[in-house]
């Protein structure tokens, strides 16, 4: 199943046009399809992951057309504008508690797919849109390195040109997916040295001679989605593999950056509204003194603050997405949100925790999963203080510098 809703649906309030409505409504039968879906077949967590189970959910999610959202139909997509795909991947994390397959998902969609639309040439999108966003095949974006993550202009993976084809040669580490991945979009110094303009971007089959990739770590959290090292080791490259051009690589991982850090963060707003009404249940049946602990005001001010962090966090986001969708070029939206959702993240799942007492540190309950999803939040995408420096650039403090923000 795939779903067609167009550039221009519109799922915020403030649309009262009949075409407006119907988008909105639109969208909200499609979100109530996601969450069904989710919690139909994706339930638990696996543990140990397991490959096989999770190309199985993968498949089933392409059916869904939720590993192709945001790609045009012409590709084999669902053509959602990055409102309405922010509001489908939201219904995800709340109908599953797999927030770690939510966030493969989002990396496959956003760091790898979503660069190969938008600096892909037609032959590129042809060949390899459709199985993506299928769920045939799955995508991993290797960018981030032992001495590079924040400083993604440092990366020491050298590509060579010879001919028609390039030489790469390197390492990456931390790489969402790589485990189970078909194709990489991997970045490389072709200028060393050479700053904005000295990396280049590369489509690779998992296949090629030359790539291999490692174990998958054993993480804290987000344990459904399997990430691990990759080692490029006289790899050779067509140049037809280019994505954009030479030189292009930062503007690539620019442009991934901006949809991933709104568009993926969505997930953790379904998370915690799962967790937060979890919350509000037990707090009106767990008993203390005689009466529900819901009546302390200690508690309910608590379930008030973390109902005021969801909220704040969702129309941070909401506001970015509606800037990607009209193609603004603010770097701040962006960077706001990533903070405020993946902060309010860790504090819902800390008092979560906390309202729970004994039962919250429970191995495989809802707020300590939670949690350790969370941890990762403000890491990834880059770290929550490269988004502040990102902020204070734009506000004109803090020197002129530009920071990467790896994942």
């Amino acid at each position: 199943m795939t779903f067609v809703f167009g550039a221009d649906a519109d799922t915020s309030a403030d649309s009262d046009t009949d075409t407006g409505a119907d988008a909105q409504a639109d969208a909200a039968e499609m979100c109530r399809m996601v969450e069904a879906f989710a919690r139909r077949e994706l339930g638990d967590v696996p543990d140990p992951f397991a490959p096989a189970e999770f190309r199985r959910r993968w498949l089933l999610a392409g059916g869904q057309g939720l590993v192709g959202s945001v790609v045009p139909t012409a590709y084999g997509g669902s053509g959602l504008d990055p409102v309405t795909a922010a509001a489908v991947l939201e219904a995800l994390g709340h109908g599953s508690p797999d927030t770690g397959f939510a966030f493969s998902v989002a990396a496959h969609l956003f760091a790898t797919v979503m660069p190969i639309v938008e600096f892909g040439t037609e032959e590129q999108k042809r060949r390899w849109l459709p199985a993506l966003c299928s769920g045939e095949r799955i995508a991993a974006h290797a960018i981030t390195e032992p001495e590079a993550g924040s400083d993604t202009l440092a990366l020491r993976t050298r590509a060579v040109r010879e001919g028609d084809h390039y030489v790469l040669d390197g390492a990456k580490a931390f790489t969402t997916n790589a485990p189970v991945a078909d194709v990489f979009v991997v970045q490389a110094a072709t200028a060393p040295g050479g700053g904005f303009f000295g990396l280049t971007a590369f489509v690779v089959e998992a296949d090629t001679p030359g790539l291999t990739v490692g174990p998958a770590y054993d993480k804290v959290g987000l344990r459904g989605s399997p990430t691990a090292d990759v080692r490029l080791d006289g790899c050779v490259v067509p140049a037809s593999h280019v994505l954009g051009a030479e030189g292009a690589g930062a503007s690539v991982f620019a442009g991934s950056m901006k949809w991933e850090r709104t568009c993926l963060f969505a997930a953790y707003l379904g998370a915690m509204r799962r967790v937060l009404d979890s919350t509000v249940a037990h707090v009106k049946e767990r008993e203390q003194f005689g009466v529900p602990i819901g009546g302390f005001q200690a508690v309910s001010h608590r379930v008030v603050d973390m109902t005021l962090a969801l909220e704040s966090a969702r129309l941070l986001l909401r506001e970015a997405a509606r800037g990607l969708a009209r193609g603004s070029e603010d770097e701040v939206a962006p960077a706001l949100a990533k903070l405020a959702v993946s902060e309010a993240a860790v504090r819902i799942g800390l008092d979560a925790v906390q309202l729970r007492g004994a039962l919250g540190v429970l191995s495989g309950g809802d707020a300590e999963t939670l949690l350790r999803d969370a941890l990762p939040a403000r890491i990834f995408s880059g770290t929550n203080e490269i988004q502040k420096n990102n902020i204070a650039r734009a506000l004109g403090l803090g020197g002129n510098r530009r920071p990467g923000g790896g994942r």
